[in-house]
């Protein structure tokens, strides 16, 4: 017996461009914590453990529902997925504003944290809709608003924090958030549900993920303090390999696993995933220490601004990611992933050793951020963009999924590791890092960057997985 499927109704540039703002709102949302930190520790009262908490909570929330979005998503509609994810989000933003102190925040953040998942939701819908030339351009668009919506966030939070207050730094996109996504639910047309093997969720893989990198974090922040307390360094070291064990295991006797690690055993994949880690993670150190480095006031380096210069001083990365989505898109489709991404991890790899190289006046940070946000917008988008258009409709949610994953973990890890070295850094006593723990970041985010070279050298000129 042949089942007819109807053919899905095509959409126009309104519908594209409701996505694109639904992408540039919840990048805004995501990434106002970022740059007010030090604002934030001080009107809370909060320590430094707690403000590097703070910073990676929304992150880990993300990247344990990235990927049960995107199976969802592939299984139900990508479009009804999204606005009951957006909904979630919109609570979130909603408790962040009104919080009053670390722990209800810290419960606001856990649930914007879904927001993450609204990029491979998006990634279906518009393969659902588009053919293979116009997706691969309009996937370019959204990833590049989405990273360029992250540096808008960046941008203004400070001056509206300052201004206003902290609440409306995140009342503000959190409104931008729901017009987007009523513009979404009234611009596009429901994409018809996928492929479905009638199993459940994978609860048990998506406990032991969550378990695994709340652990990674704990491990990470608690190894400055190693010499301290190694037992319990140790401990977690081994609880994390248990987590990590058990999770392989779940994953690979699921009959509907969380995230498929078969679909990860591909070589384009992996390779994607390992190149989108690295990436990210010498991406968020620079995004975690330069905006340290402007409000630090040590002897002979430092600049001692508020939070509102700092906004102004991350304007052009803000506009080079912003250019970066559609350039790798574009980029991809012409040249090949391979070329993109090389020419991505040469330029973070040289303003990353740049700015720990000269870093005494303004303009070293303000051009090293840009380079830095400019090929991490390339390298992601490229991944991202072949990813999606390389596996079958039916996998576009999953595969895209394991790509955000890896740049949900390697920013986790990165931002951790840049927080690490300053706390041990600072001498005790004392609120001022030394400069050798800047220096020390950013040399080790340019190696760990470069090293990706070796994995793009046996890469095909676009990811065919």
């Amino acid at each position: 017996m042949t089942t007819t499927l109807t053919p899905p109704v095509p959409i126009g540039k309104a519908a594209v461009g409701a996505l694109g703002m639904l992408a540039l709102s919840t990048g805004a949302l995501e990434s106002v914590v970022a740059p007010t930190i030090p604002l934030l520790e001080r009107e809370l009262d909060m320590s430094q453990s707690e403000g590097a908490l703070l910073s990676i909570v929304l992150l880990i929330t993300g990247a344990l529902i990235t990927p049960l979005a995107g199976k969802l998503g592939d299984r139900y509609g990508g479009k009804r997925i999204l606005i009951r994810l957006m909904a979630v989000v919109s609570v979130g933003g909603t408790v962040s504003a009104l919080a009053p102190n670390l722990p209800v925040l810290l419960v606001g953040q856990v649930l914007q944290g879904a927001m993450i998942g609204a990029l491979p939701l998006s990634f279906i819908v518009v393969r659902e809709h588009l053919p293979a030339g116009e997706s691969k351009v309009a996937i370019g668009v959204v990833s590049g608003l989405f990273v360029g919506g992250s540096m808008v966030g960046m941008l203004s939070a400070g001056p509206v924090a300052e201004q206003l207050s902290r609440h409306w730094m995140f009342a503000l996109p959190t409104v931008a958030v729901i017009g987007a996504t009523l513009l979404v639910n009234r611009l596009m047309p429901t994409d018809p549900p996928g492929r479905s093997d009638g199993s459940g969720i994978d609860w048990p893989g998506l406990l032991l993920l969550s378990g695994m990198l709340t652990t990674l974090m704990l491990v990470l922040a608690l190894a400055p303090e190693a010499g301290s307390q190694p037992l319990a360094l140790v401990a977690l070291v081994l609880v994390l390999a248990a987590f990590a064990a058990g999770w392989v295991r779940v994953e690979r006797r699921a009959a509907a696993p969380m995230i498929d690690l078969r679909m990860l055993a591909r070589p384009a994949i992996w390779k994607a995933c390992v190149l989108t880690f690295v990436i990210c993670l010498g991406a968020t150190m620079a995004v975690y220490l330069i905006p340290q480095l402007f409000d630090e006031r040590g002897d002979g380096y430092g600049f001692g601004a508020g939070a509102t210069e700092i906004g102004f001083y991350l304007l052009p990365g803000a506009v080079a990611a912003t250019l970066a989505g559609p350039l790798g898109g574009i980029g991809e489709r012409r040249f090949g992933s391979r070329a993109v991404v090389n020419t991505g991890v040469v330029m973070m790899t040289v303003g990353l050793l740049a700015v720990a190289a000269m870093h005494t006046e303004v303009w070293h940070l303000v051009v090293g951020k840009m380079l830095i946000a400019l090929a991490n917008g390339l390298c992601v988008t490229a991944m991202m963009t072949s990813t999606a258009t390389a596996v079958d409709r039916g996998d576009t949610g999953i595969a895209t999924s394991l790509i955000l994953v890896s740049r949900v973990v390697g920013s986790a890890v990165g931002g951790q590791l840049g927080g690490a070295l300053l706390t041990a850094g600072t001498p005790s006593g004392s609120k001022v890092a030394a400069e050798s723990a800047y220096v020390t970041g950013f040399v080790i985010a340019g190696v760990v960057v470069s090293l990706a070279l070796f994995v793009t050298r046996t890469m095909s000129k676009g990811v065919k997985a």
